[in-house]
């Protein structure tokens, strides 16, 4: 089948979000193994038994938007351990949908407790995407059996 006219540019119009949207989920999990071996490699330092009183804990602070973050990326950790199947598909996206999830939770105190317009925009772009995402990810799982 040759595709021309309206039927070939849908065609390109629908690989180039696919594309867009893998290079997205390929940024996230790339992300979130980077937040993922970070926290390990803290809490295995911790769990040694290191004595972590004198790191200086000056960038840290007991602002809102610091708890609220701290909580939210917390959670997001938590819920990403999910139980692994084998099934390298569905473990990538059930592992996503909470760091997709993380995502919009971190933007939502951005726009509770930002200033700056330009970051409150991409908070509000961010809930957009990630929501749309995780929707096709459930999605996805539903019509693969999970």
């Amino acid at each position: 089948m040759i595709l021309r006219g309206p039927r070939l540019r849908s065609f390109h119009h629908r690989s180039a979000q696919e594309i867009s949207m893998l290079r997205n989920i390929l940024v996230a999990a790339s992300l979130a193994t980077a937040l993922s071996t970070s926290a390990v490699l803290a809490q295995d330092t911790m769990n040694q038994g290191h004595d972590m009183s004198s790191m200086d804990h000056g960038m840290m602070d007991d602002s809102p938007s610091s708890k609220a973050f701290a909580e939210a990326n917390a959670k997001m950790h938590k819920d990403m351990a999910v139980p692994l199947t084998g099934n390298a598909d569905v473990d990538f996206v059930q592992g996503m949908i909470p760091h997709h999830q993380g995502a919009i939770d971190m933007a939502k105190i951005v726009l509770e407790h930002g200033k700056d317009p330009e970051i409150r925009k991409l908070a509000e772009e961010v809930i957009a995407a990630q929501e749309g995402e995780i929707a096709m990810m459930k999605e996805w799982l539903a019509k693969n059996g999970q």
